[in-house]
């Protein structure tokens, strides 16, 4: 027999949504508060020259420009006052969850509870402003370098660049939590979506004109949509798919009462890391491209000279290797998404501590012995697990890629913005069908309230 929350989950549809008051102001705020942020994708920097940047962005855009261009929703192409937009907020997220997970005070402050986890926020916080000023600081330093970009360069320059681009990414950081806290949950994923699904029309626009150029063929385009397609699939089938690990619960008696024993399940991801992987790895592979974008030639004949034009030159070496569609980028690429796979779900999974929680609440796995076997099994299944979650992110990620560089096609849309788009919107269909279902829930309270009233 179907629990009562499954009955209610089940009768959820388009007239208990028209119901739902409450989430329809949630949607509103959500959609206002990603408008704000596409119309400060729009609004440039000042001191810049929009027509030279832009064509000394087309000699940089593999580089890690371009990706942050497609998660910015092209921000960084018009550099516009949310250039960084996110992303060293994501950064800084992933250093303290990775130092938290070490022996120290930030361990100490992640088991605390609610105030330690406040405190991990702050320090978070903090953490970004540090990493937007140097990340705008370096996009200053670079803008000046580049010829006819600034109208006046300077210490002015630099300072106002600053402000600008750390104020862009402060204003973002703090919209994302207004649209958790008061939107539809999910704040920072949304801004990150809306920028890669903003700049979907214009690549889908670009492909569609070079196909009537001639410069596409026709099966060029219908092997980009069946990989799309089957891309899609795929991470929906293996976003959805868990590893249920029975949980058993003894009988316990309170009092003269004896209550029988309970079974759940430990649901464990196929994909516990999510899109990690592939941002590291692309951050990780396009370094050396932007710095050679970035690095002018050197003149002087000094010794010290020769070695930077040495340094130079291996650096330009490096980055025409690692280009999308060339073998090297693809073998190094599929490495380390499955090295952060490995990498990052053991840190925000700890198998010794959910088998410690396990043992405290009194459950134990069928078969398997409490404490340091219990551990043993869980580890077990989740490196198999991750093992697949790893070898379907480089499908994922490596597949478009290579369908296509091979039929010549510039689309911008690849594995990882994919992903990310995808997995954002199951997430988002999960936390709308949480709110339809605490408005149900809400309105049987008041029944019954009610019902109780009258007898």
């Amino acid at each position: 027999m179907a629990s009562a929350a499954e009955q209610l989950a089940a009768n959820l549809n388009f007239s208990s949504f028209s119901k739902a008051k409450e989430l329809h102001k949630r949607i509103w705020f959500t959609l206002g508060a990603l408008l704000v942020y596409r119309l400060g994708t729009f609004l440039p920097i000042p001191g810049i020259d929009l027509v030279a940047f832009q064509e000394a962005f087309k000699t940089a855009q593999n580089g890690v420009l371009g990706m942050f261009n497609t998660f910015s929703g092209g921000a960084v192409e018009r550099l516009a006052i949310f250039a960084l937009n996110v992303m060293p907020y994501i950064s800084a997220s992933i250093i303290i969850q990775l130092l938290a997970s070490f022996p120290g005070r930030l361990e100490t402050m992640k088991k605390d509870g609610e105030s330690g986890r406040q405190q991990l926020t702050q320090i978070t916080r903090y953490l970004t402003v540090v990493l937007a000023i140097v990340q705008s600081f370096s996009i200053a330093k670079g803008l000046e370098g580049s010829p006819n970009v600034v109208t006046n360069p300077g210490l002015l320059f630099e300072i106002s660049t600053v402000i600008t681009l750390t104020g862009g990414t402060l204003f973002l950081m703090w919209l994302g939590e207004q649209i958790t806290a008061r939107g539809i949950g999910n704040g920072v994923s949304l801004i990150i979506f809306a920028g890669i699904v903003a700049e979907i029309p214009r690549t889908i626009w670009s492909s569609l004109k070079l196909a009537q150029e001639g410069s596409l063929s026709g099966f060029a385009i219908l092997a980009m949509v069946v990989v799309l397609a089957l891309a899609v699939i795929l991470i929906v089938f293996v976003e959805r798919s868990q590893r249920r690990v029975v949980i058993q619960y003894p009988k316990r008696q309170v009092g003269n009462k004896v209550y029988q024993g309970d079974t759940s399940f430990l649901p464990l991801k196929v994909n516990t890391a999510g899109v990690i992987p592939p941002i590291f790895a692309s951050s990780l592979l396009m370094i050396p491209a932007t710095i050679a974008g970035l690095m002018g030639a050197s003149d002087e004949s000094s010794t010290a000279a020769q070695w930077v034009q040495i340094a130079q030159e291996w650096i330009r070496t490096a980055a025409g290797a690692m280009t999308h569609g060339k073998p090297l980028f693809m073998v190094v690429y599929a490495a380390l998404i499955l090295f952060f796979a490995v990498f990052y779900t053991s840190i925000i999974f700890n198998v010794d501590e959910t088998s410690d929680n396990l043992r405290k609440n009194g459950g134990f796995l069928p078969g398997i012995r409490p404490g340091a076997k219990t551990a043993q099994y869980l580890d077990k299944v989740l490196t198999r697990l991750t093992v697949l979650g790893g070898a379907f992110l480089v499908v994922v990620c490596l597949v478009p890629e290579i369908v296509f560089a091979s039929v010549g096609s510039a689309f911008s849309l690849g594995g990882t913005s994919i992903l990310i788009v995808v997995s954002v919107t199951i997430d988002t269909v999960s936390q709308v069908q949480s709110h339809m279902l605490a408005h149900q829930y809400e309105g049987l309270a008041k029944k019954t309230k009610l019902r109780g009233r009258k007898r």
